[in-house]
């Protein structure tokens, strides 16, 4: 996915405001006003590169002198000591941002290098690497944009985009034959044609999903003798439903997930528990 400015900028926003970037007493009364830098952002560790457009973004935001210029893309690989950017204008202005520039990079770096990772432990299998709604509350299109830099595939963005029938619904709707039966005449009613996924737990809710004739399926905590057994069903039937397999799938055992035949895997980690990308900003001060 790509991101939009106006979903940067309210981000962005939000982060300065929490952070009293207008009020940084430390940086004012400690740095001349007139002092003028450049600072360096260096990866420290190698990885893969998200965010650099919303670092552009926090410096236009706090100070439209500051000038940055990209060393890499979001999305390139990096190691460790590469630059990322620099950036150059009011030491004030360039402190005052930083932390809020490294949050935001840091962050989506993390994602993007985590997802390169299971992306290259997928291998050349024709299995896609989704993404899901487990994300930080308010940097859904960060996290989702960070995904895509690691060549990851954006899922369901959020409530309003397609249909997916979980435990819970099925629940309360008596079981997925009466649960899709409803969606189908809800979205009749309100004009909404959505795909519909059903998550499924066991071979038999599988079969009745694949009787539905929905869009997906979600094979979820299922071991690969299941998930094997659920794609030869779904091939035998002739139908075109995707399967979808789910449930603490690791970088150890996602190839083997994903050498059963399924359409996709869904990695809730991507977003849920990333470890950010260790990245530096190091300023240098020039009294020549």
């Amino acid at each position: 996915m790509q991101l939009t400015t106006e979903t940067i900028r309210t981000a962005v926003a939000a982060a300065l405001i929490e952070d009293q970037a207008t009020d940084d007493v430390t940086t004012r009364w400690s740095v001349p006003e007139a002092l003028e830098v450049e600072a360096t952002m260096i990866a420290k560790q190698p990885g893969r590169v998200a965010g650099l457009t919303v670092v552009q973004e926090v410096y236009a935001a706090v100070d439209p002198t500051v000038k940055v210029r990209t060393a890499v893309a979001d999305g390139d690989p990096v190691v460790a000591g590469q630059p990322l950017a620099w950036i150059s204008g009011a030491a004030r202005s360039i402190i005052t941002g930083e932390r809020v520039a490294l949050n935001f990079v840091q962050r989506m770096s993390g994602i993007a290098t985590l997802t390169s990772a299971y992306v290259a432990a997928i291998g050349a299998r024709p299995v896609a690497l989704l993404d899901t709604r487990k994300t930080a509350p308010c940097l859904r299109a960060m996290d989702k944009y960070a995904v895509s830099c690691g060549g990851g595939t954006n899922h369901r963005l959020d409530l309003s985009a397609m249909v997916l029938l979980k435990e819970n619904h099925l629940a309360a709707a008596g079981g997925v034959l009466p649960a899709v039966r409803h969606v189908r005449e809800g979205m009749s009613a309100d004009g909404k044609p959505r795909a519909i996924e059903v998550e499924v737990t066991t071979a038999d809710e599988a079969r009745e999903a694949l009787d539905c004739e929905v869009e997906w399926l979600l094979l979820d905590n299922m071991t690969v003798e299941q998930l094997a057994q659920i794609v030869e069903r779904r091939n035998a039937s002739g139908s075109t439903a995707k399967l979808e397999a789910s449930g603490n799938v690791t970088l150890d055992t996602i190839a083997e997930v994903a050498a059963t035949g399924v359409d996709a895997i869904s990695v809730g980690a991507l977003t849920h528990s990333p470890a950010a990308l260790d990245i530096s900003l190091l300023v240098a001060r020039n009294d020549g």
